[in-house]
């Protein structure tokens, strides 16, 4: 189980963002973490995953304070993070960034069972370069794929919909409903679109700083939806927030 407590941050030029901010993420399950922007969620999870320092507060993880660790020593428990842009990798295929973050080789069947799992045919991806070439969806599916090889703890999305088109988004929400229904570890998303939200099994909403709500996806998607019932919603992918 994941805790934080009391969690403050401000930026190096004194602007608080998180603020005494409280939450405890349950094992094993899909959590969303949703709001408005400039609430704290990007900043929240980069403080998950150590890439920033809380300010105050304390980090917990099964017990343990992993407040003063940094994102290498995080990562080495078992927590990974996932950008808004996934990093290209010039010279470096497929095949091996997945025994990268497997840390060991794989045989190829086994890569193409990962690959097979994020909708990505091997045969056809293992010899690419992790370069320009492709796609935004094609790079987060690839990003997902590392996940799974990592078989890591807890794993920490920020916005994975940024920057793709629909159709790769609609790709994108089906790998994870399919990793939902075959978790081995607690995956945290950071998002704010409704069909995300919708296959959730936890929602929390971040908002000043702090936690505003938090419980379980179906009783939250209700107060979630009766409060934008008058809201714009974007033409291609319906955001909550």
């Amino acid at each position: 189980m994941l805790e934080l407590k009391g969690v403050s941050w401000k930026t190096p030029d004194g602007v608080g963002v998180l603020d005494g901010l409280d939450l405890t993420v349950p094992d094993g399950k899909l959590v969303v973490i949703t709001g408005p922007n400039g609430g704290g969620k990007t900043t929240l999870a980069k403080i998950i995953a150590g890439i920033y320092k809380q300010d105050k507060g304390q980090i917990i993880l099964d017990g343990k304070d992993i407040s003063d660790l940094d994102i290498t020593e995080r990562s080495k428990l078992g927590i990974s993070f996932a950008f808004q842009q996934p990093v290209r990798f010039k010279g470096i295929t497929v095949k091996k960034l997945l025994e990268i973050a497997a840390n060991r080789k794989m045989p190829e069947k086994e890569m193409c069972e990962i690959l097979s799992k994020v909708g990505l045919c091997a045969a056809e991806y293992l010899k690419r370069e992790v370069n320009s070439t492709l796609s935004g969806g094609e790079i987060k599916r690839i990003e997902i794929a590392t996940v799974l090889a990592r078989n890591t703890k807890i794993t920490v999305f920020d916005e994975p919909e940024a920057g793709i088109d629909l159709w790769s988004f609609a790709s994108l929400t089906h790998t994870f409903e399919e990793m939902r229904k075959n978790l081995n570890g607690t995956i945290i998303i950071i998002s704010h679109q409704e069909r995300i939200l919708q296959i959730a099994d936890e929602i929390a909403v971040v908002a000043n700083g702090k936690i505003k709500s938090s419980g379980s996806a179906d009783k939250m998607m209700g107060t979630l939806l009766k409060g934008t019932e008058k809201a714009v919603k974007c033409p291609k992918q319906e955001e909550l927030f």
